[in-house]
């Protein structure tokens, strides 16, 4: 953050800023900061974390900086803050950080999106259900009102 506390993010699009540090969408630097040589000719990400870069003249990856997963106790205690960031709270408990893929932690891909969470077809279907059910329940609704309004009535 700007102020020097530390966000979290599931949100892996990272871009370069100006002085050539792997930053969110924001402009916020990840930490640990990891700094892009300026004669970069690719950059790759490996399952475990490890940035690589193959500089101009060297035909071998160089390693500048590993990327860091963190884990929490509680993650639905986080805090969300906006833009896809969250803050840590006593519900969530202390930041676990660990190395990509060991000790149940996930691995990093590079160049993936994660899918949705939802079932299209079985949020439709799901929909269709309570829609019915609501029908069902005011056509119940409506004809106990007539039976008390002709009982009303007629007595």
């Amino acid at each position: 953050q700007p102020d020097g506390s530390i966000a979290y993010t599931r949100n892996g699009e990272f871009h370069l800023n100006s002085n050539g540090e792997i930053v969110n969408s924001d402009g916020l630097i990840l930490q640990p900061a990891i700094t892009v040589p300026q004669n970069t000719l690719s950059l790759t990400i490996g399952r475990d974390g490890t940035v690589s870069a193959v500089v101009a003249g060297n035909s071998t990856p160089t390693q500048i900086g590993n990327i860091q997963l963190s884990d929490f106790i509680n993650p639905a205690g986080l805090q969300a803050i906006g833009s896809n960031l969250f803050v840590e709270t006593a519900s969530s408990g202390a930041a676990q950080q660990g190395t990509p893929g060991l000790n149940g932690f996930g691995s990093v891909e590079q160049g993936m999106l994660e899918n949705s969470n939802v079932n299209v077809v079985e949020e439709l279907v799901e929909m269709i259900t309570t829609q019915r059910v609501y029908e069902l329940n005011s056509k119940v609704v409506q004809t106990a009102d007539q039976m008390l309004q002709f009982v009303s009535q007629n007595l």
